[in-house]
């Protein structure tokens, strides 16, 4: 029993230190009293019957009328009256901490534990939050009856844990917010714990793994806690749970949920995602979409033009990720402009890396929206089904090739290897095919456009104007 205390006793002295450390570092900071502000804050958590009894203290706090966000499972919302002036600025519906001097407040409040603590039990969205805050450090003080043996993961990593003689005792203690807490009857343990990941497992982990932990790159600041062995129908905040571990499932999870923290994808395939991921982390993994196209750029950089195109990707922190905002980024990178992202997103095979002509094109004073220009082996390439409808033609693709019409004239290509095309029934042999397949898709090339087609280009720096020189 002395020992444990001791040990207990420490463990304590080791607390109080680092929180004294934090309150220092965050009470130094200015605080900004704009709509966006940045706050600390502090959980304890006792599991008593069936229920979590929280307080949850929030530091550094800005003299501003701030809205609190409760959990939407918690019972028994009120002030917690650590201090006289815990409560001083909780309004009395309890919406919201009112502009004041004091920069610490506190709250309480009750989640109910559906079932009690259940094997494998996530509980999700549970904790408090400030409307508009943004969480920059995180300590949580959890607390059991002894008779409750277990694990909890908080996605945060852990200072340490105690079993005493009335107590169970865990605290995690990190950078960013908290929104989930995961339980494990006994089994489980901590395994392995690096600067941004700790991983916990039943058995010890391989070597392998454990120096894949320790050489992965970091791309968040956030730490993320790996439960190995177990499965979940719902991820966890900062959490990964990986029924599998090896290490390719490990270099992609960790590294997606990486990424994801950091960009906005919006709705942007899951390529984009991986292709941006394998960039800053230097290391190969994803969908055979996402490495082509990492191929294709490379072909098109020297070694400098990848280091800024890293760069680039690296200050869109925070930002929407699109395929249109990555062709911009792209475009300034290499001097010249291109739609390459934009392209793939919308084509079942992968595209070449081609450049884009951005200027508006106008059959007659008709803008042509649909019709696409690109430079692809060295020729102008503009999208065949698009301009020769504007240009009054039928196009369709048929057993002997793609076919061109109108009420006079009638073409049939068909194909590059065939060596020919075929107007109004008769044959013309050609060195070079008039029309060239990109991924699927048919363009014309412009040369081509203009002796086919009879028709007239007239560019400026805003557009391409095309005019026909006889009656089609």
């Amino acid at each position: 029993m002395k020992i444990a205390v001791s040990l207990f006793t420490t463990l304590l002295v080791v607390i109080g230190a680092m929180l004294f450390m934090q309150y220092q570092v965050y009470s130094d900071q200015e605080i900004p009293t704009n709509e966006a502000y940045k706050y600390s804050q502090e959980i304890e958590i006792t599991y008593r019957a069936g229920s979590l009894d929280v307080r949850h203290h929030f530091k550094n706090l800005p003299n501003d009328d701030l809205e609190i966000v409760w959990p939407p499972t918690a019972v028994d919302s009120q002030c917690f009256l650590e201090t006289e002036h815990s409560c001083a600025r909780l309004s009395e519906d309890r919406t919201k901490f009112k502009a004041g001097e004091n920069r610490s407040q506190s709250i309480s409040y009750i989640i109910p534990v559906e079932g009690g603590l259940t094997a494998n039990k996530l509980m999700k969205n549970i904790f408090a939050s400030l409307q508009n805050g943004d969480v920059q450090f995180s300590t949580v003080h959890i607390s059991t009856d002894n008779t409750v043996t277990g694990q909890w993961v908080t996605g945060l990593p852990m200072i340490g844990q105690q079993s005493l003689a009335l107590v169970n005792y865990s605290m995690f203690s990190g950078t960013g917010p908290l929104h989930d807490l995961y339980w494990q009857p006994e089994g489980l343990a901590l395994q392995k714990k690096t600067e941004a990941l700790s991983l916990y497992a039943k058995a010890a982990i391989p070597a392998d793994i454990s120096k894949l932990m320790d050489e992965l790159p970091v791309l968040d600041e956030e730490h993320i806690a790996i439960i190995g062995g177990t499965s979940q129908k719902e991820e966890g905040y900062r959490m990964l749970f990986m029924p599998e571990l090896t290490s390719e499932n490990l270099t992609k999870e960790v590294l997606m949920r990486q990424i994801e923290s950091i960009y906005d994808f919006g709705s942007s395939p899951l390529w984009i995602k991986h292709m941006v991921a394998m960039y800053l982390s230097g290391e190969t993994f994803g969908t055979p979409r996402a490495k082509a196209v990492i191929a294709e750029v490379n072909s098109q950089m020297s070694e400098e033009q990848r280091a800024d195109w890293k760069k680039r990707l690296k200050e869109l922190e925070g930002s929407k990720i699109t395929a249109s905002v990555l062709d911009d980024q792209l475009s300034a990178v290499l001097g010249t402009y291109t739609e390459y992202f934009s392209m793939n997103v919308d084509t079942e095979q992968t595209y070449p890396f081609v450049f884009n002509d951005g200027r508006d094109v106008f059959v007659g004073e008709e803008a042509m929206k649909d019709v696409d220009i690109i430079l692809h082996e060295g020729k102008i390439l503009y999208t065949a089904d698009t301009l020769l409808r504007g240009l009054g033609y039928t196009t369709s693709f048929g057993p002997n090739g793609y076919y061109v019409n109108s009420e006079t004239r009638v073409f049939r290509f068909p194909g590059a290897e065939h060596g020919f095309y075929v107007f109004n029934q008769r044959r013309y042999n050609t060195a070079a095919s008039p029309l060239s397949v990109v991924a699927g898709h048919y363009y014309i090339e412009e040369a081509w456009l203009q002796r086919l087609f009879l028709v007239d280009l007239q560019k400026d720096e805003q557009s391409i104007r095309i005019t026909t020189t006889a009656q089609q």
